[in-house]
């Protein structure tokens, strides 16, 4: 995860469902900023947009708008503590269905687009590598070693 460059922001501004979030979320941090004293206005002192929040605005927005899940109910998209295997996501929210299948679809459809749109925001999904993986690997190594 990173702070987001001004490139970023404006890529990112495209997003129909960011609308009104990125100059939003920009403002409240400029008046925060504002509020530190002169010494402490450097680059690295201030709060900044960054990948992981922007994302994190992102998924609840998509699911505030998806047909399948129940908007009465709680819906929240929060980060966890921090493991070695990265940081974790946790989508909570209810479908609007008990039908087991039409659930189960749901909860596809939902996965099915954050694991692809992941990447847009400069993010990407960890799993830990696989036999393939390393066999992969290690070709290239061997490829490599032999030039």
């Amino acid at each position: 995860m990173r702070f987001l460059t001004d490139e970023e922001r404006r890529r990112l501004d495209r997003f129909a469902l960011l609308d009104g979030y990125l100059p939003a979320k920009e403002a409240e941090l400029e008046a925060w900023n504002a509020t530190l004293p002169r010494a402490e206005r450097d680059v690295v002192n201030r709060r900044r947009v960054t990948n992981i929040g922007t994302f994190r605005a992102y998924v609840e927005r998509y699911l505030r708008r998806h047909p399948g899940v129940h908007q009465g109910m709680t819906l929240m998209v929060r980060q966890l503590a921090p493991t070695a295997d990265g940081l974790p996501l946790e989508v909570y929210c209810f479908a609007n269905t008990t039908v087991w299948a039409e659930y189960e679809g749901t909860q596809s459809d939902i996965f099915d687009h954050l694991f692809a749109i992941i990447p847009e925001f400069g993010l990407r999904v960890f799993q830990h590598p696989s036999g393939a993986d390393m066999r992969a690997a290690g070709s290239h190594l061997a490829a490599v070693a032999n030039i």
